[in-house]
C-alpha cells in the first residue's frame, strides 16, 4: 500500500486528487495540506510515501517545503512529486534541485498521474522523462557549468559515468542494459552505486547532477 498526501492551496484541486487516490486499491490517502508549512507538518505526522506538492503557495512555497521535507531525517523517506500548471516553470526545477523526485503538469491524465505516484514510490525510474528532461535542459542553461569535474564525479568508473549519462537522457534500466551491452541486473547495480556514491535520493537527482556538473551539455540529451 502506497501512502499518499496532497498539498495544494486550491481546495477543489485537493478534492480532485483525493478522490482519484481513494479510487485505487493500492493507494492510501493519508492527509492534505493547503500551505507549505502545513505540508512539512503533515509529512512529519502522517509519514506519507509520496507527497503531491504544489509549487506556488502563499507563505512557505513548495520549493522550500520540499527542501525541508527531503533534508529532515524524520521525513527524508517521503518522496515529493511536484505538480505545476506551467510546462517550463523555473520554480518546478528549483523543487527538483531541492530534492523532489519528479515533475508533472496538473493537466496530466489521471492514469498517468497514478502511474507517476507508483513510479516515484518505487524509485525505480525517472518520472516522465521527456517532460522532466526538457525542463531541466531549459533551466540548467542558466547555471554556469563547472570548469572541472567536481570530486564526486571523479570517483566514478568509466562505466558508471556512461550509466549516469544514460540516466540523464531518460533511459530506463532495461534500455541502459540494451544500449551498453550489459545485463539488467548489472545495470541496476550500477544505478544503485551511483545513488550511493553521489549521495542522490533517486534518479531525478542523478539527472540534475549530470546536467549541473556539465556531464550532459546543452543539446546533447
Amino acid at each position: 500500500m502506497i501512502r499518499v498526501a496532497v498539498v495544494d492551496d486550491h481546495p477543489l484541486v485537493r478534492v480532485g486528487f483525493t478522490v482519484l487516490i481513494k479510487s485505487c486499491a493500492d493507494l492510501e490517502f493519508v492527509g492534505e495540506a493547503g500551505t507549505g508549512q502545513d505540508a512539512v507538518e503533515l509529512a512529519r505526522s502522517a509519514n506519507p510515501d509520496v507527497m503531491l506538492m504544489d509549487v506556488r503557495m502563499p507563505g512557505l512555497n513548495g520549493i522550500e517545503a520540499t527542501r525541508m521535507i527531503t533534508t529532515d531525517p524524520a521525513t527524508a523517506t517521503t518522496r515529493v512529486l511536484v505538480l505545476t500548471t506551467f510546462d517550463l516553470d523555473e520554480y518546478a526545477y528549483g523543487a527538483l534541485r531541492a530534492g523532489a523526485s519528479g515533475f508533472l503538469l496538473k493537466d496530466t491524465a489521471p492514469d498517468e498521474l497514478l502511474d507517476a505516484i507508483r513510479v516515484v514510490a518505487g524509485g525505480d525510474s525517472l518520472l516522465a522523462p521527456t517532460t522532466t528532461r526538457r525542463l531541466i535542459a531549459e533551466f540548467v542553461r542558466r547555471v554556469p557549468a563547472e570548469t572541472a569535474p567536481p570530486p564526486d564525479l571523479a570517483q566514478l568508473t568509466d562505466r558508471e559515468t556512461e550509466v549516469l549519462v544514460a540516466i540523464a537522457r531518460g533511459r530506463s534500466n532495461s534500455e541502459i542494459a540494451l544500449d551498453l551491452f550489459m545485463s539488467y541486473a548489472t545495470a541496476k547495480t550500477h544505478v544503485s552505486r551511483l545513488l550511493t556514491k553521489l549521495d542522490a535520493r533517486d534518479r531525478a537527482q542523478l539527472v540534475v547532477i549530470a546536467y549541473e556538473t556539465g556531464l550532459i551539455r546543452r543539446g546533447s540529451a
